[in-house]
């Protein structure tokens, strides 16, 4: 189980210039939950369960998903491994030597991938959103899987058992004597435990978790901001008055 949920980082830690090369397959936009608590916990569940099997979140701690609306019962309960404590940061509990042996590397951490895979016209969340739905099944690749946003990905699908197999429905257009291949449609070949719609949902759930975790503070400090902005506009409209106030008998 471990080999098969290789986790996300090893396809998205490659270099900007790398994903900027994915074929120019067009990015989908990732569907905006970052401030939708019941969707950020039901991502956390999914990035738990496929993801810290072999990648850590080591600048996030367990208990800061106080902040998504869980206690801390929740947390031990549903979230952490039989040795974690609710103060723990999130370690992958696979060996990381023997991830080094088996993957050539080991397997980079997730805390902040969401914040640092954003290319020309598109966050980091909607490259993630779009790979993990666009894999498709290779004989021709070591680990049997390839991908439409990054060809030749060096990871197998992590979510495989959600979403099934697909394979890409291929069209060739002619342009200037040139052959191009481009994807229409999907298949599924077999199917997964969830349909197209419900898998596509639980990958938008787990992208919005990736981006909460990226900055948790985020949705606070967007708070804070417009109060500060509101502020401004008051204290510059009090400053306008008084200065036309103090100015209006000086000649």
């Amino acid at each position: 189980m471990k080999k098969i949920l290789l986790g996300i980082a090893l396809a998205l830690g490659m270099s900007s210039a790398a994903t900027a090369a994915g074929g120019g397959f067009p990015i989908d936009k990732a569907p905006n939950r970052v401030t939708d608590q019941a969707a950020l916990q039901r991502g956390a569940k999914i990035f738990v369960n496929y993801c810290l099997n072999c990648h850590s979140a080591a600048f996030m701690r367990y208990n800061r998903l106080r902040d998504i609306g869980l206690e801390d019962k929740e947390i031990q309960k549903y979230f952490t491994f039989a040795t974690d404590k609710i103060g723990d940061t999130m370690k992958a509990s696979i060996n990381a030597r023997e991830a080094k042996d088996w993957f050539g590397a080991t397997p980079p951490d997730l805390t902040v991938i969401a914040r640092s895979r954003a290319g020309h016209g598109y966050n980091g969340a909607d490259y993630i959103y779009t790979l993990l739905r666009t894999y498709y099944r290779d004989g021709t690749k070591a680990t049997g899987w390839n991908n439409k946003v990054f060809p030749s990905i060096a990871m197998p699908h992590p979510l495989w058992q959600l979403q099934g197999e697909q394979k890409p429905v291929i069209k060739e257009v002619e342009s200037h004597g040139h052959t191009t291949e481009i994807v229409t449609g999907w298949e599924q070949v077999k199917p997964g435990t969830m349909s197209k719609a419900e898998y596509d949902d639980a990958v938008g759930d787990l992208v919005a978790y990736l981006q909460w975790m990226g900055e948790p503070a985020q949705t606070k400090r967007v708070r804070v901001g417009v109060w500060v902005l509101i502020f401004l506009s008051v204290f510059t409209l009090i400053a306008w008055r008084l200065n036309a106030a103090y100015w209006k008998d000086v000649k």
